[in-house]
């Protein structure tokens, strides 16, 4: 089926037909899984003039590298464990999720394991893998990066000399030389990696300002964090960032006033205490619920919405007020009452005639004798004018 013909689907059509071609996307994966572990157990690749599976996948079949090793890593786990091969078709697993399992199954464990990690995303299967098999902490280390197109071991020059200061991660703010480095460009916005229940890697890059405000922090701590220890300093920043943005979004305070001393004469003012009130009754999460009863799960951009809007007559109360990410309170208030743009596109509904329609009729009968809207406000009867002859050609 073309782009083309799924255009022209009515709304209530698309969706259901979207769960029934990933359903069938899921049986081919797990065919191809099945194909792929074959071929890889016989070497068929080989009499292709392959040497690996890889480079097969690559070759022949055109896969980029990113997904040939993830099949080619799913396909043998499937092999050595069948029942990976019925999850990945009744779409239970993914195939990134059975290349996080794969690593950590066991005859013993792999049913417990396919059952846990059924229908969760990537990010929850390395949580439910660090609580089930937890890793012990990685080491601190800050470290200046080698300047673009930098080389030699000048170029490499750690902020922390010796081994002991590397296991503390204390950094050293009177290397002058660092300070007036550049630094190479980020490349990514960092990553966090569960190690352990309640226990992350988190790697990431600072620029020259933010690594002077953690050289800084350091000192004026002094003993109140032992050996600066930056995985605490960070832990008291963010601590306090977060304070201060609640405070910020959501009037958080530790003395609330009454809410009689926060009236306004403006209706879309919301009082401090309504609006701690809505954050903390709503749990920080946008409330919009769908016709399914699946609750959207968006905690950023939250705003808050009101549900009977002030043009008519809504006020700023706890109750008249909700949690609504940006994407809920401007589309899918439209989409909940049948006024999505595919309709708009196709015009008026038969027998409606739109406002510029309208317009265009009243400019071709020609402006009304006077008087004749005075008339028709009394309720009296208007002769009919006669036919336009333009219009009977």
């Amino acid at each position: 089926m073309k782009f083309q013909q799924v255009d022209r689907l009515a709304d209530h059509v698309v969706l259901p037909g979207l769960a029934s071609v990933v359903a069938q996307g899921c049986a081919n994966t797990a065919e191809t899984l099945a194909y792929i572990a074959v071929a890889d157990e016989r070497k068929l690749y080989l009499p292709a003039a392959y040497p690996f599976m890889d480079q097969y996948c690559l070759g022949e079949l055109h896969m980029s590298e990113d997904a040939a090793a993830k099949r080619i890593q799913a396909a043998r786990a499937a092999r050595k464990f069948p029942a990976i091969f019925d999850a990945v078709e009744q779409g239970r697993l993914h195939v990134s999720g059975v290349g996080l399992l794969a690593p950590h199954l066991a005859r013993e464990n792999v049913t417990e394991l396919i059952a846990a990690a059924a229908h969760k995303t990537s990010a929850d299967i390395r949580l439910l893998l660090a609580e089930r098999f937890p890793q012990s902490d990685a080491p601190t280390l800050v470290m200046a990066i080698e300047p673009a197109g930098a080389s030699g071991p000048e170029g490499r020059e750690h902020v922390c000399e010796s081994g002991e200061q590397h296991a503390l991660a204390h950094v050293d703010g009177r290397d002058e030389r660092l300070a007036a480095r550049p630094l190479a460009p980020v490349a990514s916005h960092g990553r966090v990696t569960p190690l352990a229940p309640q226990r992350f890697k988190v790697e990431f890059t600072l620029d020259g300002d933010a690594h002077r405000d953690l050289v800084e922090a350091q000192a004026l701590l002094g003993r109140a964090v032992s050996t600066g220890d930056v995985a605490e300093v960070f832990k008291r920043a963010l601590r306090e960032y977060v304070r201060h943005l609640q405070r910020r979004k959501c009037s958080a305070t530790d003395r609330p006033r009454p809410c009689s001393q926060c009236r306004s004469s403006d209706p879309r003012h919301v009082p401090a205490a309504v609006a701690r009130a809505v954050w903390e009754r709503d749990g920080n999460q946008c409330t919009f619920v769908s016709d399914k009863g699946h609750r959207c799960e968006e905690r950023s951009g939250l705003e808050l919405d009101h549900v009977i809007p002030v043009a008519r007559g809504g006020e700023s109360t706890e109750l008249n007020l909700q949690l609504r990410c940006a994407q809920s309170a401007r589309g899918w208030s439209r989409v909940r009452e049948g006024l999505h743009g595919r309709e708009a596109q196709r015009g008026p509904a038969p027998g409606r005639r739109s406002e510029s329609a309208k317009g265009r009729s009243r400019r071709r009968q020609g402006p009304r004798t006077g008087g004749g809207s005075g008339r028709a406000r009394r309720g009296e009867r208007r002769d009919p004018r006669p036919e336009d002859p333009r219009l009977s050609r």
